[in-house]
């Protein structure tokens, strides 16, 4: 049975992976959430933690990864950092790749520090590492603008947090736009469905 790790996003806790970690189990996979302190600690951080989770997790089969938003990008650190240890693929949820206009936003407002703390260097600016040759990332939008994106002024495809152009990742394998907000992805059973479906075969299926 192959294995599938998920990271959960900003201010968020494990737990909150547990509707879409359902999902997948139905879908075949063995499921395990990996909790990490999103604000108070650094990329690096949660690289090192990510890999001492890994090591307790490898039985030696295809190990795939799954992050929602902020999730994502610890992914692209991870993935940069030890890349022998991503022996399966990655399925990236709403992850802002390129950066994100919301947290610009926030820290216009001088915000940056409290409410971003770590995760803010070199991942919410943009700033993520490059995916290494042969690591094979699928990124998933969403396109229901129901979020905090309006209060904060953004403009365009998104899904209330995201902008649909900020998902898309330098190197990816697959990229889909689902009618689904960023929270709603964790809950959505398309979403859980095109996520199996990269990890098993490297692409999503369009419809």
């Amino acid at each position: 049975m192959s294995k599938i790790i998920l990271l959960h996003g900003l201010h968020m806790h494990s737990w909150v992976m547990k509707p879409l970690a359902d999902m997948l189990e139905k879908q075949g996979f063995d499921v395990a959430l990996f909790g990490y302190y999103s604000v108070w600690h650094t990329m690096p951080q949660h690289t090192q933690a990510l890999a001492e989770f890994v090591e307790k997790h490898d039985t030696g089969e295809p190990l795939h990864f799954a992050g929602h938003s902020l999730g994502g990008l610890v992914l692209r650190h991870f993935a940069a950092a030890h890349p022998d240890k991503v022996s399966g693929r990655i399925v990236t949820l709403g992850t802002p790749h390129c950066g994100s206009m919301a947290a610009e936003r926030v820290r216009s407002m001088g915000l940056g520090t409290p409410l971003l703390g770590g995760s803010y260097r070199y991942a919410l600016d943009g700033g993520a590492p490059p995916l290494p040759p042969g690591i094979e990332l699928g990124s998933i939008a969403g396109s229901k603008p129901q979020g905090l994106g309006r209060m904060l002024g953004l403009h365009g495809s998104q899904d209330g947090t995201v902008l649909v152009g900020e998902t898309r990742c330098p190197g990816m394998g697959g990229h889909i736009v689902l009618p689904v907000s960023h929270s709603g992805m964790i809950f959505s059973r398309a979403v859980a469905e095109q996520t199996a479906y990269f990890l098993r075969r490297g692409r999503f299926l369009q419809p």
